[in-house]
């Protein structure tokens, strides 16, 4: 069970238990966690079980003992060191959230660790048809398409499928896979190519997602990783921005990178230059500083990744119209991960205009915002409740906002809208 294909709200609660841990409980909140994930494994239920409402009995509070308080008989000194040390220990470093989320990438690891060394001690013999067959009934559940990442040396047991099939309809595997419903290489070639042809021929976006999904499966199940591998995944990934599918869209970015990392070749800086913008529109300050610190200057000098980094320069920076140049001259799909922060980004700027000036022309706005028309810019203050002008009759070419009373409802729409982000199918 590898940590990827835990689901986030099962992070999400093992973080928070994390959190509550103290070094009284710590021990048997631990143990009673990991056999609460594990049971969950054993009956397929990890992406079913409502984690948030999940508790550990460890961690319920205990009645407090009826004694006298060591504090009161602390000197003053003492209590005030005691006090320092409990907000240092306590309510501070609860409040880290990141620090939480690498304590639980932490745990996930350990536990994964140990449940690959309880199998082993229970199945020695792990190269017999019984152990492979229940690796596989165990491994292709609840997990999309990619298969967990386990102990086992899957070169030896590598599936070559025999179908010939070119187009076959996603489902997910909940046992072995079967080699006569598996499509070989040369088969998943040619089906690539003609799903290519079938997207310029407008074909619905469901049946092409379900068909890539099918095609990256077949490829998972037979351990093909390659550059036609990095070739599916780039182009579902372009296809899913097209679509504003991020759910697909990031399952396939998680899968670049893994397949980038093992120097695969690839569009590397167009997915590096992706994958900041995703940072920017998740406002995840702390990775993106660690992701661009890691870039070789090669990759900043390529232009997709320097018009990245331009873009988190100038939202750093309060540019907002250097924001809205560089949305309109985003290189490749860029300008389709833009669109989910751009609505943000424009109230922000208002919130800035409004502050500034008294009154503001429909038209100025239309230009400085980056939007296709003057009805769209009316649009969308209507929908943000700040179509506030100053003679509503006129034409929207002489159309004038009213700063003032615009500025309160833009405070209200942004708390409302855009305070948290939320993001599909985020791992």
């Amino acid at each position: 069970m590898s940590t990827e294909s835990w689901p986030p709200a099962l992070k999400e609660w093992v973080a928070k238990c994390l959190g509550q841990m103290t070094d009284v409980n710590r021990t048997e909140a631990q143990a009673e966690l990991r056999q609460v994930i594990s049971d969950a494994f054993q009956r397929k239920a990890l992406w079913t079980t409502d984690w948030a409402g999940m508790h550990l009995s460890s961690l319920v509070p205990k009645p407090p003992l009826k004694r006298k308080s060591v504090d009161s008989q602390l000197p003053n000194n003492k209590k005030t060191k005691k006090a320092n040390n409990s907000k240092l220990h306590g309510s501070d470093y609860l409040n880290d959230q990141a620090a939480l989320n690498r304590r639980a990438e932490r745990f996930q690891r350990e536990h994964d660790i140990e449940r690959n060394k309880t199998f082993q001690s229970h199945h020695p013999k792990h190269n017999n048809s019984h152990n492979v067959s229940f690796y596989n009934r165990s491994k292709y559940i609840d997990n999309g398409d990619e298969p967990e990442a386990d102990p086992m040396d899957w070169e030896r047991h590598r599936i070559v499928g025999t179908s010939t099939e070119l187009f076959k309809d996603y489902l997910r595997l909940t046992s072995e896979p079967n080699p006569e419903t598996i499509r070989p290489y040369h088969i998943l070639q040619k089906t690539l190519e003609e799903l290519k042809l079938k997207w310029k021929e407008k074909c619905q976006y469901p049946w092409i997602c379900s068909q890539f999904k099918s095609l990256r499966q077949d490829l998972t199940v037979q351990r093909i990783k390659n550059e036609f591998t990095v070739q599916v995944y780039e182009i579902h990934a372009r296809i899913a921005l097209e679509k504003s599918d991020m759910v697909e869209y990031n399952q396939c970015q998680s899968m670049l990178k893994t397949l980038y990392d093992l120097g695969i070749p690839g569009k590397v800086e167009e997915f590096t230059a992706y994958r900041i913008l995703m940072f920017l529109h998740g406002r995840n300050r702390t990775e993106l500083n660690l992701y661009v610190g890691q870039l070789t200057p090669k990759q900043k000098s390529n232009p997709a990744v320097k018009h990245a980094l331009d873009v988190q320069r100038a939202m750093a920076m309060g540019n907002y119209h250097k924001f809205f140049d560089l949305y309109l001259s985003a290189p490749n799909m860029g300008a389709y991960i833009m669109d989910h922060f751009i609505a943000r980004e424009r109230v922000r700027t208002l919130l800035v205009l409004t502050k500034a000036y008294l009154q503001l022309t429909l038209s100025f706005l239309r230009n400085e915002l980056a939007f296709d028309s003057l009805e769209d810019t009316r649009k969308f203050l209507a929908d943000h409740s700040v179509d506030i002008f100053k003679d509503p009759r006129h034409p929207d070419s002489q159309k004038v906002l009213e700063s003032k009373p615009a500025h309160p409802k833009l405070l209200q729409a942004y708390e409302e809208k855009y305070r948290k982000v939320q993001i599909k199918g985020a791992i």
